[in-house]
C-alpha cells in the first residue's frame, strides 16, 4: 500500500519504504538500505580504512541522510574531523527524514543531535568530529561553485534512468574537478553512459558486484594527470 505525503513529496510505500514522488523513485535499497550503504558508498570507497584527520567526502544526492548516518557510526574513534558535504536540490522535512531513519535501528540510534539540528533549519553542523555541509541547490550549478574537494564521493542521486540531470558528462567533469588527487568514487549504479561520463572525466572506472538484487555497481579513482611535454624550441 503507498501512501502520499502531501506536504514533503513522499510517497511511503507500505508504511515505511520512503519514494520520492518527483522521481518515482526510492530512497534507498529495497533491501537493507544501511547495509547497501556501508557495501556501495563506504566500502566501495575504501572506507574506514582510509579516514584520516581532514577526510573529505562530498555526496550528490542527501535523501534521508543515511549515508551521513553510516559514516557517523563507521566513524567513532576515528581521528577527526571528518568533513561531509552534500548536493541536495529537494530536501526532505525532518518529520520525513526521521520515519525514514525508524527503519534502520543502528542508524536511528545516532540521528538525534542531526535531526534536531536539521529540524532547526541547520544546514551546517557538526556531528561529533564530522564537520556537516549540506548545500540545498541544484548541484549542476552549485558544485561548479564549490571550493573544496573530496577524498571519496557518494554518487547517490535517483536513478540516471529518471533524474539523468544528475548523472550527465559535465557534473562527472565537475565531480572529477573537485576531487583531490587520488580521491576516488562510488555508486551503486553501473550504467554504461555514467561509466563513460566518470571515465572521460578522468577516473579509472571499475565495475564490481553490487548489493542484495543489484547485480554490479561502480566505483573508480582519479587518474593522475600528464603534464603536458614541453614544445621543441624551433
Amino acid at each position: 500500500m503507498t501512501v502520499k505525503n502531501q506536504s514533503g513529496g513522499v510517497q511511503w510505500r507500505d508504511g515505511t519504504l520512503p519514494v520520492s514522488e518527483r522521481f518515482d523513485d526510492p530512497y534507498f535499497s529495497l533491501g537493507n538500505g544501511l547495509a547497501e550503504t556501508r557495501h556501495v558508498f563506504l566500502a566501495g570507497n575504501g572506507l574506514p580504512a582510509r579516514f584520516a584527520p581532514d577526510f573529505r567526502i562530498a555526496e550528490l544526492g542527501f535523501g534521508t541522510g543515511l549515508n551521513l548516518m553510516a559514516t557517523l557510526i563507521a566513524h567513532q574513534g576515528q581521528p577527526g574531523p571528518l568533513h561531509y558535504t552534500s548536493f541536495e536540490a529537494f530536501p526532505l522535512p525532518a518529520a520525513d527524514i526521521a520515519r525514514a531513519l525508524d527503519a534502520f535501528p543502528e542508524a536511528r540510534a545516532v540521528a538525534e543531535p542531526f535531526l534536531a539540528a536539521w529540524e532547526a533549519g541547520q544546514r551546517r553542523f557538526n556531528l561529533g568530529s564530522i564537520r556537516v555541509e549540506v548545500l540545498i541547490a541544484d548541484a549542476r550549478t552549485a558544485l561548479p561553485a564549490w571550493e573544496g574537494r573530496a577524498d571519496a564521493w557518494f554518487l547517490d542521486g535517483f536513478s540516471p534512468a529518471k533524474n539523468p540531470e544528475l548523472w550527465g558528462e559535465p557534473l562527472m567533469a565537475e565531480v572529477a574537478r573537485h576531487t583531490a588527487p587520488g580521491g576516488t568514487f562510488a555508486t551503486y549504479t553501473a550504467a554504461g553512459f555514467v561509466r563513460r561520463g566518470l571515465e572521460a572525466a578522468g577516473f579509472a572506472v571499475e565495475r564490481r558486484p553490487g548489493h542484495g538484487h543489484k547485480r554490479h555497481m561502480s566505483v573508480g579513482v582519479l587518474r593522475p594527470s600528464i603534464p603536458a611535454a614541453p614544445s621543441e624550441a624551433t
